[in-house]
C-alpha cells in the first residue's frame, strides 16, 4: 500500500505518469502483498486447526461431565 501511495505522490509531483515512475513502487507493493499473504494464510489455517482441536476436546470434556453427573445423581452411567 505504501508503494502505491509513494507512486501516486511521485506522479502528482512530476505531473506525468510514466512507466518508470510507477513500475518500481507498484511492483514493490505487489511483492509485499504476496509476502503478507504467504504469512497470513498459514496463520489462518493453524488458527482453524487449533480451534477445531479445542472444540473436540471441549466436546469430550462435556460428555465426561455429563457421564459423571449421571453416575453421581442416579448411580447409572447410561442416561
Amino acid at each position: 500500500m505504501w508503494g502505491i501511495y509513494h507512486a501516486l505522490v511521485q506522479i502528482g509531483m512530476s505531473g506525468q505518469g510514466t512507466l518508470d515512475k510507477v513500475a518500481g513502487p507498484v511492483g514493490e507493493a505487489l511483492i509485499m502483498t504476496a509476502v503478507g499473504l504467504a504469512v497470513a494464510i498459514p496463520a489462518v489455517l493453524a488458527y482453524n486447526a487449533f480451534t477445531r482441536r479445542n472444540r473436540i476436546w471441549l466436546a469430550k470434556l462435556d460428555n465426561f461431565a455429563h457421564d459423571l453427573y449421571a453416575l453421581v445423581t442416579m448411580g447409572d452411567k447410561k442416561v
